[in-house]
């Protein structure tokens, strides 16, 4: 479990870029992206390595670590891998750590904000050439927990507009279009398109 400490508007934040010298060698670098690379508050990016990723979209990081994965991201890892990519990202629409949902901030934190779609832009840039950034949508219904989550998204969404990202979603979609989380997913799901803009709107 993981419950955040205070309002992450009480922490000192590290920027994206801050957040990217490393810090510790506990985990295998030219395999893992794990930024930043130390249990925090919060967490940007944790994924493994390759030119063509899955990037997938949670809603906030809880535990995981670079070998030390949680049934979450073991999911992904498995989904990722059954469509032929080379590699996953597990990205979240906010950056807060919190196991349970409704112990995220009651109000944004522009700031974490700010810096999460800094690390999703370049997340985007590190895409191979030849690739175009798969996304996908995998949130669930938990994007209801919080009125500013909608707002997190749609920035996201316009940010992968600039690097023609395709949004893509695994298993049925909830009776609201909600995503499915990758948890009980089957081994073999695949992956398919996925109209986020559509689905902004009906939120």
């Amino acid at each position: 479990m993981h419950i955040p400490t205070c309002p992450s508007q009480a922490l000192d934040i590290l920027s994206f870029t801050q957040a990217q010298v490393p810090t510790n060698d506990d985990f295998d670098r030219d395999s893992w992206l794990y930024i930043p690379d130390h249990y925090a508050e919060y967490r940007y990016l944790l994924g493994t390595k390759g030119a063509n990723p899955l990037i997938c979209i949670g809603i906030n990081p809880s535990t995981a670590a670079p070998g030390a994965l949680d049934n979450t991201l073991k999911s992904v890892e498995r989904i990722a891998k059954g469509n032929g990519f080379d590699s996953f990202l597990m990205f979240n629409v906010y950056a807060q750590r919190a196991t349970r949902p409704q112990d995220m901030d009651e109000i944004c934190n522009e700031a974490l904000h700010r810096e999460n779609m800094a690390a999703f832009r370049w997340v985007l840039s590190q895409v191979g050439a030849g690739y175009t950034p798969a996304v996908w949508a995998a949130w669930g219904t938990i994007i209801e927990q919080r009125p500013y989550l909608k707002d997190c998204l749609r920035e996201m969404i316009a940010i992968g507009e600039e690097f023609h990202a395709r949004w893509l979603c695994a298993g049925k979609r909830s009776k609201k279009g909600h995503p499915h989380h990758p948890l009980y997913l089957r081994k073999d799901e695949q992956v398919q398109p996925f109209p986020v803009k559509a689905y902004l709107e009906s939120l």
